[in-house]
């Protein structure tokens, strides 16, 4: 028996609002409205075998306005994923389901990633997509020839994140990438007009998209206009003009079904409406063989492909470069070596573009950017030339000035795969990249994000661009390891940590201004990848330890030497990476920070930034030397001199409360 496709949305419609009446929390307007679209895209758009949910030739759907989370849920159960089962559905919200309330890629296959603060799906979607160009310019449309499709709400079209990723897909002419924009006129607080009067269709077409509307409940025509998309070599917003809470009688339309259960009256009035006469959370059997038909149709077309990558001469490369294992040998280890033979006096922004030097060359699978600081943060080299509309087999984008869009790009190609994503700004706007921070962190994404200007150092452009709080407040995101390195060699290290770590990001934090070389000697393992280590061991009996970040650690070195010169014993700690010292050993941390009475050993800090947080490393009555207010406007040397950062300022203080 041919089931009707409705009746198919209407399963979509059923577990939906069962779901959020069980879990008594959700939304169930956004998966009943866009459950006839949807239905459309996963049974004949959609490439994609749940049988092999990590096919990398798979079509990526991204669901931007993942408070609708109910909507892939069922999706995804119907089509014939392991998971979620019918139980998971069940306990939709509840602990230990992997039906969240927002979608995250790492509980369930076939999200592809995180959701839920609005926009942020729809800019990983065009680091998807860009990234989907890059590899196909790379191993050809044999290997590499998929599309990026996206469901995205009033509110991710608002967002400010909207605009940056709009642009840059746009510039970009990623015609791969459509976008089906639920178009149903409602959102929390009630009408969108009472909002917004923009013409989004108008924006969108001026930033180079092709814009198609669409009935969202009439099948023919949003086939009629996904079609439309496919054939349009500019990325697609499909506007599917849907009624939000589609089929509950009494309730759609409205914001009541946005953010709240139906109830139970509402959910049997809705059953009556839409003809559905199964028990909650069944699914008759004749609708579920039909789904499973839709999910079961991308077999043959990953066989196929499977075929092709078996004959291809690009195998070994493309499987390498798609599981996220690095090429073979070392490329940092020359690099180290030739710094240590040839120390530079360079600021650590320069230190990181010298490494980039090197493992660009031995890493085609590292794609760089710079959100329009590019002379400023270093980031581009002789391997990375331009991606462009024109060539897509480039390394280094340059974003403008979106440095959230770019950030939660890089995630996007992250989360594809088959690519390593870094990019830089200055570390000051970190703020602007936050949210896509948190979310590298969040879903566990190789992305690398530069941010040099890091301190006071930056000089006269003042308290507008020097960071104080960034570092610190960066350090509390979990999973993010958080590097500040003090010289080249260590700079390196961070660099070579970063691209190992497959199931996280890194954020370096680098100075604008020169610092001396002071790892001057070959060590058997990367120290920086202990977080903290004895730079500088004491050599009058210990009475100081001395920890330092950055730019600081010289600092630090001088105040050691003018200690040792009255007879106080100092070690002097590098810490590059609090995150990564909090993980050693008890042993290991014990032997850099003895666990000793502060009258026998102080604990020093000098960090130029909030001394909020270092007192876990000094105890109470150890010293912290920073910035707990705004800096200036002036040459750095100056500043370091008016805020007390100077081994002259510092060291009177150390001997003081040493000899109380």
């Amino acid at each position: 028996m041919t089931v009707a496709p409705q009746q198919l949305a209407n399963a979509v419609r059923a577990l939906s609002m069962d779901a959020v009446q069980a879990a008594n929390s959700g939304h169930p307007g956004m998966p009943m409205g866009m459950a006839d679209a949807a239905t459309v895209l996963f049974t004949r758009y959609l490439k994609f075998d749940p049988a092999a949910p990590r096919w990398a030739a798979r079509d990526r759907f991204v669901l931007s306005a993942g408070h609708g989370s109910m909507l892939i849920y069922s999706l995804l159960h119907l089509t014939g994923y392991a998971r979620p089962t019918i139980e998971d559905i069940r306990n939709f919200r509840q602990l230990h389901s992997p039906c969240a309330g927002h979608p995250e890629n790492f509980e369930l296959a076939g999200v592809e990633a995180t959701t839920g603060p609005l926009g942020s799906g729809f800019a990983a979607a065009v680091g998807m997509a860009i990234a989907e160009r890059h590899l196909n310019a790379v191993f050809g449309d044999d290997l590499v020839d998929h599309k990026t499709w996206v469901i995205a709400g009033d509110g991710c079209l608002m967002e400010g994140i909207n605009h940056e990723a709009v642009g840059l897909a746009g510039h970009l002419k990623l015609g791969r990438l459509i976008v089906l924009w639920d178009d149903n006129r409602i959102t929390i607080d009630g009408a969108v007009d009472l909002s917004s009067s923009e013409d989004v269709a108008a924006r969108y077409a001026a930033s180079g998209w092709h814009v198609v509307p669409c009935d969202g409940h009439d099948f023919d025509d949003v086939a009629r206009a996904l079609d439309a998309a496919i054939s349009d070599p500019r990325p697609s917003l499909v506007a599917v003009r849907t009624i939000i809470g589609k089929g509950a009688p009494n309730k759609q339309g409205t914001s009541a079904t946005h953010g709240s259960p139906l109830g139970k009256d509402e959910i049997a009035a809705a059953r009556e409406t839409i003809g559905w006469t199964a028990a909650p959370f069944e699914i008759p059997a004749d609708v579920a063989a039909s789904w499973a038909e839709a999910g079961a149709r991308g077999g043959a077309i990953r066989a196929a492909w499977d075929d092709r990558l078996a004959s291809s001469a690009e195998r070994a490369e493309f499987e390498r470069r798609m599981a996220g294992a690095l090429p073979e040998g070392d490329a940092f280890a020359a690099y180290i070596d030739s710094l240590i033979a040839n120390p530079p006096t360079v600021a650590t922004r320069k230190s990181s573009e010298m490494a980039l030097e090197a493992i660009t060359a031995a890493m085609p699978e590292l794609i760089g950017g710079s959100a329009d600081l590019t002379g400023s943060n270093n980031t581009k080299t002789k391997s990375t030339k331009p991606l462009t509309a024109d060539d897509y087999s480039g390394r280094y984008i340059y974003y403008g000035i979106r440095e959230f869009g770019m950030a939660q790009a890089m995630n996007g190609m992250a989360l594809h795969g088959g690519v390593i994503p870094y990019g830089g700004t200055f570390l000051v706007f970190s703020d602007y990249c936050r949210p896509a921070i948190r979310l590298a962190a969040l879903q566990r994404t190789r992305s690398v994000f530069v941010m040099t200007h890091d301190s006071i150092g930056l000089g006269e452009d003042g308290p507008t661009h020097q960071p104080v709080e960034h570092v610190q407040s960066l350090r509390l995101i979990p999973n993010l390891d958080v590097y500040r390195p003090a010289d080249a060699v260590e700079t390196a290290e961070c660099w070579k940590l970063a691209v190992e770590k497959a199931d996280g990001p890194s954020l370096l934090a680098l100075s604008r201004q020169n610092l001396p070389p002071l790892r001057l000697a070959a060590e058997s393992e990367n120290l920086s990848g202990r977080g903290g280590y004895r730079l500088r061991a004491a050599t009058a009996p210990r009475r100081v330890i001395l920890i330092a970040t950055g730019s600081e650690v010289h600092v630090a070195i001088e105040v050691a030497e003018a200690l040792e010169a009255e007879g106080i014993g100092a070690d002097v700690v590098s810490m590059p990476s609090t995150d990564r010292f909090d993980a050693q050993p008890q042993a290991y941390r014990d032997e850099i920070l003895p666990d000793v009475p502060p009258e026998d050993i102080l604990r020093v800090s000098i960090e130029a930034g909030t001394t909020i947080g270092w007192e876990r490393y000094t105890m109470a009555r150890g010293l912290r030397f920073g910035i707990d207010g705004f800096g200036a406007s002036a040459p750095a040397e100056a500043l370091y001199e008016h805020f007390g950062l100077t081994a002259r300022a510092i060291t009177p203080k150390v001997m003081a409360a040493v000899r109380k």
